[in-house]
C-alpha cells in the first residue's frame, strides 16, 4: 500500500487555505485589505516554507534542487514577516507586494513544471501552466497600473487566491503527493 507523503498534505492544506481566503476576499472586498493583512502574512510565510520544503525534498531525492524555489520561498517568508509585524504599512504595501509575490510565486511554480509533468501527468501540467501564466499577467498588470491595483486589488487577489488554491489542491490529490 502506498503512503502519502507530507508534501501532499501540505499542498492540500495550502490549497484549502488559499481557496477560503479567496472567497473571503470576494465576500468583503472593502474590508479585505485591512481585515486580513495578518492572515495574508501568515499565508505568505506558510507558502514560503512550502517552497523551501519542496526544494529540500527534491534535493534529497535528486541531489539537486530548483534554486528558484528556495529563493522564492525565502522572499515569501520575508514578505509575510513584513506584513505580520507592520500591518498598517502592509495595507499600502499590498499594492506592490502582492504583484511581486504573484510574479515570484508563479515563476517558482513554472520552474516545477517538468517535475509536475513527470509525476502528476499532462492534465495537471497544463492546469498549473495556465494558472501560473494568468498569475504572471495579473502581477504585471498590477505593477504597471498602480491605481488599478489599488482599486481592484481585493478582487484580483481573491481571483488569484482561488485559482492558485485549486492548483495546490489538484497537486495534492495527484500522483505528486504519493
Amino acid at each position: 500500500m502506498k503512503r502519502r507523503s507530507a508534501f501532499g498534505w501540505i499542498e492540500l492544506i495550502i490549497g484549502i487555505i488559499l481557496i477560503v481566503l479567496g472567497i473571503l476576499t470576494f465576500a468583503r472586498p472593502s474590508g479585505a485589505l485591512a481585515g486580513i493583512v495578518f492572515v495574508y502574512g501568515i499565508l505568505a510565510v506558510i507558502t514560503g516554507i512550502a517552497d523551501i520544503v519542496f526544494y529540500v525534498k527534491i534535493e534529497q531525492r535528486t541531489g539537486f534542487g530548483p534554486a528558484v524555489s528556495l529563493v522564492m520561498g525565502i522572499l515569501s517568508v520575508l514578505a509575510g514577516v513584513l506584513l505580520l509585524f507592520n500591518p498598517d504599512a502592509g495595507i499600502w504595501a499590498l499594492t506592490i507586494l502582492f504583484p511581486i509575490w504573484f510574479i515570484a510565486h508563479c515563476i517558482s511554480r513554472l520552474t516545477h513544471l517538468s517535475i509536475i509533468r513527470l509525476t502528476a501527468g499532462a492534465g495537471c501540467y497544463y492546469f498549473t501552466l495556465i494558472v501560473n501564466i494568468l498569475g504572471l499577467l495579473l502581477g504585471f498588470a498590477m505593477i504597471f497600473n498602480p491605481l488599478l491595483s489599488f482599486l481592484s486589488v481585493s478582487y484580483i487577489i481573491g481571483c488569484y487566491l482561488i485559482l492558485i488554491g485549486i492548483d495546490h489542491f489538484v497537486l495534492a490529490v495527484s500522483k505528486i503527493g504519493m
